[in-house]
């Protein structure tokens, strides 16, 4: 009877023992704290930009295919105007994939690239779904190139002080540009690097883009 009271005290000591040691190890087990993003993608569809556009696209689509289907996805298109062409998860690979062909289709009575009118519009939407409880983020995929109606080309002077104000709401804002000339990227990283510092910008041209993926996913907390 005793040797059975033993073993029993025994057991219940050692699953004590080995209870403590899974809460304390569970205790101290930081869990990364997931937070959904809202990526605004500016896409150029001017005549200068369209031979390109194909690569871009399919580049679109890898981004989205690593992003969380509780992010949310937005597409602007740049041409002589800047629109809304799509909204929606970024797992609706047929449904971005169609918007994109759909709505960045040569078009010969369009001349320009509206990009200023296009940033202006994604840092609107940018603040929307901050409020929404998103990490907002831009990626621009196209050459940068100013073309047509100046009321509507993106002023590089005056960018980086429309972002500090995004930046008063939205603080963990990310930009990216992609596949323009390294010149127009060297324009980019002078003027908003001291505004959104390294880890929060993010540039590539065509030749290193495959390694701007990674970048942007630490951009926006992952």
């Amino acid at each position: 009877m005793n040797k059975r009271l033993i073993i029993v005290g025994l057991l219940i000591l050692a699953i004590a023992i080995v209870g403590k040691l899974l809460y304390v190890v569970a205790k101290n087990i930081k869990v990364d704290d997931f937070h959904k993003s809202a990526v605004i993608f500016v896409v150029d569809s001017s005549a200068s930009n369209q031979q390109m556009l194909p690569t871009e696209i399919k580049y679109i689509k890898s981004l989205c295919s690593i992003l969380d289907p509780e992010d949310a996805v937005k597409v602007l298109k740049v041409s002589e105007k800047s629109y809304l062409i799509y909204e929606g998860s970024p797992s609706d690979t047929m449904g971005i994939k169609k918007a994109l062909e759909a709505f960045t289709q040569l078009d010969s009575k369009d001349y320009g690239t509206a990009y200023g009118e296009a940033l202006k519009k994604a840092f609107d939407h940018c603040l929307t779904m901050k409020k929404e409880g998103y990490v907002p983020a831009v990626v621009v995929v196209g050459d940068l190139e100013n073309e047509g109606d100046v009321s509507k080309q993106v002023n590089w002077d005056t960018l980086p002080d429309n972002v500090k104000n995004v930046q008063k709401y939205a603080p963990d804002i990310a930009m990216m540009f992609v596949f323009a000339h390294p010149e127009k990227l060297d324009l980019v990283k002078t003027k908003l690097n001291p505004v959104l510092g390294e880890t929060k910008l993010i540039i590539a041209n065509e030749q290193n883009v495959d390694k701007a993926n990674r970048r942007f996913l630490e951009a926006i907390g992952r």
